[in-house]
């Protein structure tokens, strides 16, 4: 039989902090391991593309504008 990992106080999963152990049970009986693992991919996939938002946006604000544009004078 396959040992189970609780997820109840996973760190950074709204539902996982949120849910009960009466929850999780409820849920470990409503659909098959398949589909959690499906939706725990789906959370991965979600913190990932957040992050790289962020990764995005902090390379942009680390871009440096030119202040002005040198002019050669003769």
């Amino acid at each position: 039989m396959e040992e189970k990992q609780s997820t109840a106080h996973a760190p950074g999963c709204f539902f996982c902090n949120i849910a009960a152990p009466q929850i999780e049970a409820f849920v470990d009986r409503l659909w098959p391991a398949d589909t959690r693992e499906h939706f725990r991919n789906a959370r991965l996939e979600v913190l990932k593309g957040m992050r790289k938002i962020i990764d995005d946006r902090i390379d942009h604000l680390s871009q440096h504008a030119a202040k002005g544009t040198k002019v050669n004078v003769e």
